[in-house]
């Protein structure tokens, strides 16, 4: 094992992940700034919409300032109003509960699986049936009273969620499907990329995913009515080409020519990229498989996983310590390593909202660590790394 410190690209150890700049991000951003195409308009922003739809094999892809956006305006497009409720994954990064209140909706929060830390359909399916009721033609939760209008699920890390499961129940109960894909673009469900299926599909290219833009997000669909409520709605509803009339509420939500261009570059090198996370995430496993007290997740015959971020579950017990106490020591080694996501149905804004058998999730969040995943993670720090689990309880 390799036991010289590290540096990363930055300095200052090995980060969690970091963007990887290594096409023709200068080239195109350049072209910007010579052009002065550096706002909301521009042929870069047309060009990734393009890029990206054409990889994912939809029809429409509207390009817009965040992940969170993407979300927010997708569910608004999807017709969830206020006092709806939409039920969501409760092991995930806080953006698509936080778009659900934007709305004034409720988030009612699923558990995840045991297996691939997805949302959990079999009680997906429990809840509606036996939590829910039919009301002059409206899905309505028994407890609250509201309308449940529709489903979110995250695919987190990387796995996608079991999404033919979802839609079928999504169609028995009158349910509409927004899927969070912010964290596994280039995933494949059944041998077709993550987004191509029913529904809308919402992406982030925030500077710690597969591919960044620096900021910014997506929407994909193959519904042309909805991609056109979309982009009106993040284009601030101007219903006139010439004159300023807005019916609606609308919402600066647009991306960036500047960022588009850089979003374009990194297109360019997605396949790449992708490679490189399996790579990465594949030596990991190796590298520690003999290792006590340590599990992965599973990956599902029915999906491809990216591996946005290898995660590892501590079992303190027969590992000696347990994740917090790694990631102590892991920092210790100059090596930055993050838990899970806090479950949402715990957070203080989401206290008063349904939250439906949840088990698995906390076990996940106590237990799970995300060790370094950079596209550009260097193979000796890599084992640098892996000698540093090794040696924390040697």
């Amino acid at each position: 094992m390799c036991l010289e410190l590290p540096t990363s690209s930055s300095g200052g150890g090995i980060p969690l992940v970091e963007p990887e700049i290594r096409g023709k991000e200068w080239e195109y951003i350049k072209e910007c700034l010579d052009t002065g195409w550096v706002s909301t308009a521009g042929s870069f922003v047309s060009h990734f919409e393009e890029q990206l739809a054409s990889y994912l094999g939809v029809k429409y892809a509207v390009a817009v300032s965040s992940g969170t956006a993407a979300l927010h305006v997708a569910l608004m497009t999807a017709g969830v109003q206020a006092d709806d409720e939409v039920i969501v994954s409760t092991l995930t990064f806080v953006a698509p509960a936080n778009a659900i209140r934007y709305i004034g909706a409720w988030p009612v929060f699923m558990d995840a699986d045991p297996h691939y830390w997805q949302l959990d359909v079999e009680k997906l399916s429990d809840f509606l049936q036996r939590e829910c009721k039919w009301v002059s033609g409206e899905l309505r939760n028994k407890t609250s009273g509201r309308r449940i209008k529709a489903v979110l699920p995250v695919s987190i890390l990387g796995h996608p969620v079991d999404l033919d499961s979802i839609f079928r129940l999504a169609c028995e109960y009158g349910l509409v499907v927004v899927s969070d894909a912010a964290e596994s673009l280039g995933a494949e469900y059944k041998g077709e990329k993550l987004g191509k299926q029913e529904g809308l599909a919402c992406f982030s290219f925030n500077g710690n995913k597969v591919i960044t833009a620096g900021g910014g997000g997506m929407i994909v669909t193959n519904n042309g009515e909805w991609a056109e409520r979309a982009r009106y709605l993040t284009t601030q509803a101007k219903d006139d080409p010439i004159e300023y009339i807005h019916n609606n509420i609308g919402f600066n939500y647009r991306l960036t020519n500047i960022q588009a261009a850089m979003g374009v570059a990194q297109m360019e090198q997605l396949d790449h990229y992708i490679a490189a996370k399996r790579a990465i995430a594949a030596r990991y496993r190796e590298g520690l498989r003999d290792v006590s007290g340590l599990a992965w997740s599973e990956v599902a015959e029915w999906g491809a996983s990216t591996f946005w971020l290898s995660t590892v579950l501590v079992d303190a017990d027969a590992y000696g310590i347990d994740s917090r106490a790694l990631l102590v020591r892991l920092q210790e080694a100059n090596i930055q390593s993050r838990p899970l996501w806090h479950p949402l149905y715990r957070l203080r804004p989401f206290k008063e909202c349904v939250a439906y058998q949840i088990e698995v999730a906390d076990r996940l969040y106590r237990d799970g660590l995300s060790l370094p995943s950079s596209v550009g993670l260097k193979q000796q720090d890599q084992e640098y790394i892996i000698g540093a689990i090794h040696r924390a309880v040697a």
